[in-house]
């Protein structure tokens, strides 16, 4: 426990979550640091199209078999379903509109890169091995969740013609357009197109994350400052409870699918974490209304410092407890 404990707390002192912090404090402090908006929303356009290649190579790269499939498919529906039942913890523990709860919601269907690192790390340490195309599946959770956020925020649209299109709106967003694409890029290159544009893809991306995540800080601060009383406690409780719920999902899902002590707790991370990377970008650019420093301050404030400190140990006791 003391030594998954010690990883976690290396994890809040890297580079990237200390940019974020810096970005906040400099919010915060009312500080004239800013990052441009067309740099802004260049660094998004860079993270979607990077995650989405690079997932789309992690398949190709896994022998291609049934329960690769079966783990996607059910990756992809938890990512899809998810956000459904955040959006009606949301109404019912919070006074959250429509808009705002969606943006919420869709961040607890994708998921926390660091979180599933940091899972992978602790499953190092204590000898457990896990299917290695869980990275896959981490990847196919990325989109659908923003697919469902768009929908939610739509449905309370009284616009007719809003409706009549919103499918087409939702499908053709340039977020997801872009993620899936890039996805389907990297699935038909391979590990061939990767080493053509691994220079750009690969070793840029924790220094563009670091730069995405201080404009982030930046927002979710000052968003804070206009808001801060719309974090509530039923907000608060949110942040904890459905990352406990969501692993506990995603633990059923796992023995269902026959996947190891390891894949298990590996799914049950992906199903607790809340994305900062994916969503906050999609988010920025097709629901610029939603109220950053709320979503923001869920996902990166609570859910996952809740995980990497008390998270991860509990998952990791539970599937060692129907495993052992």
């Amino acid at each position: 426990m003391n030594d998954i404990l010690a990883s976690a707390g290396n994890n809040l002192l890297s580079p990237i979550i200390l940019s974020f912090v810096l970005g906040f404090f400099a919010a915060i402090v009312r500080s004239d640091l800013t990052i441009p908006e067309a740099m802004a929303k260049g660094l998004s356009l860079y993270l979607l199209f990077a995650i989405g290649f690079k997932g789309g190579v992690s398949v190709s790269s896994n022998e291609f078999d049934v329960g690769v499939l079966m783990a996607l498919i059910v990756g992809s529906l938890l990512s899809l379903l998810l956000p459904l039942l955040a959006f009606a913890l949301l109404k019912i523990m919070t006074g959250l509109d429509n808009l705002n709860a969606a943006a919420v919601a869709g961040h607890y269907g994708s998921i926390s890169i660091v979180t599933f690192v940091a899972a992978t790390s602790a499953l190092e340490l204590y000898g457990i091995d896990a299917e290695g195309y869980m990275v896959a599946v981490a990847a196919a959770m990325e989109a659908p969740a923003i697919v469902t956020a768009l929908w939610l925020a739509s449905r309370g649209d009284s616009d007719s013609r809003m409706k009549a299109g919103m499918w087409r709106e939702i499908l053709l967003n340039g977020s997801i357009v872009l993620l899936i694409g890039a996805f389907i890029i990297g699935l038909l290159t391979g590990a061939e197109g990767m080493k053509d544009v691994e220079s750009f893809i690969v070793a840029p991306f924790k220094g563009v994350l670091c730069l995405f995540l201080l404009d982030i800080g930046l927002v979710a601060g000052r968003s804070l400052l206009q808001s801060y009383k719309l974090i509530s406690r039923g907000l608060v409780a949110f942040g904890v409870l459905m990352p406990v719920i969501g692993s506990m999902i995603g633990l059923t899902l796992a023995l269902m699918l026959g996947l190891s002590e390891g894949g298990a707790v590996l799914l049950m991370v992906l199903s607790a974490s809340a994305s900062y990377i994916a969503v906050p970008a999609a988010m920025r650019v097709a629901l610029p209304e939603a109220n950053a420093g709320i979503y923001l301050t869920l996902s990166l404030g609570i859910t996952f410092p809740f995980n990497l400190t008390l998270g991860i140990p509990l998952y990791l006791a539970a599937s060692s407890a129907l495993y052992s």
